[in-house]
């Protein structure tokens, strides 16, 4: 009587069948070299092309005509991994290893599609939420700017004021700013003659260094100051 196999979904159970079909050197085959390496083939594959579809897809670094063409290379090392694995793991029964394949590659293109689906609502969202956060800002930056259009000024002879008028454009309309700033021009005084309190001549001291031309004599301080003082 031929004993029964557990079922695909009993996998501890199956495991340890698989694994005392491998190491009894009376049975044909060694099905953990198959089960192994497709295993690994099989992950490795479904992870580039998960990658690959959130590049394409929610990311958006990637073009789909050049993400799309890499997931389909990448479709027939899975689906090769994925007989490897079930092959070992149904101990060389083609007909339940090609039952088997089917099944784990339908689960996994739907999980996929899934996948994809959901990656590219929250990569459109991303892109719309990116898109009206830029727009807000310029919107408000625009709003808020000012510079000024126009600034004159007109002058006083060598004493008076200025008066300055600004006009701001900004988001609220056209604002005159009137600014008056007082500007005083100082008037060189000519120095006055004085008398030279030795010999009675009158001379300008800053014109001959502060002494009388005609004597020598040297101007006193207070005749300096009275020299360079304004007439009241």
């Amino acid at each position: 009587m031929t004993p029964t196999r557990p079922g695909v979904l009993n996998v501890r159970t199956k495991t340890d069948a698989v694994k005392d079909y491998h190491y009894d050197d009376a049975r044909p085959g060694k099905p953990l070299y198959l089960l192994i390496p497709g295993g690994l083939i099989a992950l490795a594959a479904i992870g580039l092309i998960i990658y690959i579809a959130y590049q394409t897809w929610f990311n958006q670094t990637m073009e789909t005509s050049q993400g799309l063409p890499m997931i389909l290379l990448l479709a027939p090392f899975y689906i090769g991994g994925v007989f490897m694995f079930s092959y070992g793991y149904e101990l060389y029964d083609m007909k339940k290893t090609i039952r088997l394949t089917a099944i784990i590659v339908f689960i996994t293109v739907s999980f996929v599609v899934i996948i994809a689906v959901l990656f590219v609502l929250a990569g459109g969202s991303k892109s719309s939420s990116s898109s009206s956060k830029s727009s807000s800002s310029s919107s408000s930056g625009s709003g808020h700017s000012a510079a000024p259009a126009v600034s004159s000024t007109s002058h006083s002879g060598s004493g008076g004021s200025i008066i300055d008028p600004i006009f701001f454009v900004g988001g609220g309309g056209t604002r005159t700013v009137t600014e008056t700033r007082e500007v005083i021009k100082e008037v060189p005084v000519a120095p006055k003659p004085i008398t030279c309190p030795a010999c009675g001549r009158s001379y300008v001291p800053a014109d001959s260094k502060f002494a009388c031309p005609n004597c020598g004599t040297a101007t006193p301080q207070d005749l300096i100051v009275q020299s360079q003082t304004p007439s009241a």
